[in-house]
């Protein structure tokens, strides 16, 4: 069965004909350079902490989470992995007459309102126009249309009681959206969720965070990942940064001990990693150019702007056939695109890695298409 996420190396290995181990995996966006040492190292000191029950409410977490942001602690909810307080989303948008999400959307977002039942508006992003600078995949306001939107605002006319969903940087497209740009959604909507699961790779100056709002507006719930960034999806660990009433709420629905006491450790420690924050910072804009520019270079392929640590690139030839042949020929996995119905078999997704894995790439792709 064709798998709806990245990063399934048993079945890649399957395929391929090898242990997953020997498979280079560019479907996964993960950080190249992770773990940090910092993470190793403070999963070994607490190897002890295995034979007690993690603090239930996170305190030593949550502070530090909030000394990074600058919010109090109580407007921090940890999770088991992003995806985790996704369903919590999920519900309270189900509650609403409407959602209006962003399309081509990561499949957890539809697992997550199917769950509850909400009824789901699909906003189709306009792939080819309204790009605000393709060199830097940055977008403007006529990148998105919603359905049955006011021509002039590009707001729903009755959006008092719906939601809006989006992710920023957006999966799969990597574009960005600026603050500004979302900023009339949160006037209008009664809830609006941000994804900003990819918005560690930005450098300060570039990113667009809408953190700095969330104390303005308490229909505002903003979703962050620890584990693209840090490279450990293995722990599962992401937080929402929301009203603290609404994460009260979250917190009486969902199970104890959400986030087990190794993910904590290395967390805590991650945050506080500057000298790991700026390598990867500096490193992804030289690294994903080279990256784009080796892809424009062959025939049927055409890789899209991004600001993100991956590229969607269309494709002349059927996706899933290229991912079967760089499977059984190179032991490389890249994402093809099945799972986003507006994508299809036109289009793939690659996660930028290190430059030597890169020209692997690239060179197994010349060698399939030519």
């Amino acid at each position: 069965m064709q798998p709806v996420h990245g990063g399934n190396l048993a079945w890649a290995a399957a395929i391929a004909g090898c242990s997953w181990e020997a498979i280079l995996d560019f479907s996964a966006s993960i950080n190249p350079l992770g773990p940090p040492q910092s993470a190793i190292a403070a999963i070994q000191s607490a190897l002890s902490q295995l034979s007690s029950y993690p603090d239930p409410n996170y305190g030593e977490l949550r502070t530090a989470l909030a000394q990074v942001h600058q919010l109090p602690p109580e407007w921090i909810l940890p999770g088991n992995g992003s995806a985790e307080l996704l369903t919590w989303a999920g519900w309270d948008l189900s509650e609403l007459a409407a959602t209006y999400l962003i399309t081509p959307a990561f499949s957890d977002y539809w697992r997550a309102l199917k769950a509850f039942g909400a009824k789901v508006v699909s906003c189709p992003l306009d792939l080819e126009m309204g790009v605000g600078n393709r060199e830097s995949g940055v977008v403007g306001a006529d990148f998105l249309r919603l359905p049955g939107c006011d021509p002039k605002s590009n707001i729903p006319l009755a959006p008092s009681n719906s939601g809006f969903l989006l992710n920023n940087p957006h999966n799969p497209t990597g574009r960005l959206w600026r603050r500004a740009e979302i900023l009339p959604y949160l006037e209008q909507f009664a809830l609006v969720v941000v994804d900003e699961a990819f918005m560690d790779f930005l450098l300060p100056a570039q990113e667009q965070s809408l953190i700095p709002l969330v104390q303005k507006y308490p229909n505002l719930v903003i979703l962050r990942s620890l584990t693209k960034f840090y490279s450990l999806p293995g722990l599962r660990l992401g937080y929402a940064i929301a009203h603290p009433d609404r994460l009260r709420c979250w917190l009486a629905r969902r199970d104890p001990w959400a986030v087990n006491a190794l993910a904590v450790a290395a967390a805590i420690a991650v945050l506080q990693d500057t000298q790991f924050q700026q390598q990867t910072r500096e490193w992804l804009p030289p690294t994903r150019l080279q990256l784009e520019q080796g892809l424009s270079q062959i025939s049927g392929l055409q890789p899209l702007p991004s600001t993100a640590n991956f590229l969607l690139v269309e494709s002349e030839r059927p996706s899933s056939a290229l991912q079967q042949q760089l499977l059984k020929h190179e032991r490389i996995l890249i994402r093809d695109c099945l799972s986003f119905p507006e994508l299809g078999d036109r289009y793939f997704r690659i996660a930028v890695r290190s430059t030597s894995e890169n020209e692997r790439l690239i060179e197994a792709l010349w060698q399939i298409t030519t």
